[in-house]
């Protein structure tokens, strides 16, 4: 198992540039370790080298979508808080991975910077607590 490197590391998955680098001048200003990729088979890769605590990924990507993309992530990295921020409401696809917990939460496209800011250092929590209570003594 990977030893991330910050327990405030943050994976961003999108395969649009503009999304990315918009989150990223958001998020920046938080402290957090970004790591971004533009595809899922990239964000499993950089999962694999560096680890993340919290994963925020698009819906719409080419290859693998972000519902199967976080199922995986759930299934190698179950302690990683999973994020789906998505502009296409596919109802059926995003409820069934809300019940099974494969996302942990769900944001909506064009996001409110409050809401989502909010969301990420509450993911950062949830992640931190679990974290130590899963902690050898």
């Amino acid at each position: 198992m990977i030893e991330m490197k910050s327990t405030q590391s943050l994976l961003i998955v999108d395969d649009e540039d503009n999304i990315v680098s918009a989150l990223k001048r958001l998020l920046r200003r938080d402290g957090y370790e970004i790591l971004t990729a533009a595809s899922a088979e990239e964000g499993l890769a950089v999962l694999e080298s560096y680890g993340a605590a919290v994963v925020i990924s698009d819906q719409r990507m080419p290859g693998m979508n972000g519902a199967e993309f976080l199922r995986e992530v759930k299934r190698r990295y179950p302690n990683t808080v999973r994020i789906m921020l998505t502009g296409h409401s596919q109802s059926n696809v995003l409820s069934e991975s809300l019940k099974c917990r494969d996302i942990c939460r769900l944001l909506t496209k064009p996001w409110d910077d409050y809401q989502l800011r909010a969301s990420v250092r509450s993911a950062f929590r949830e992640y931190s607590l679990f974290r130590d209570r899963t902690r050898p003594p």
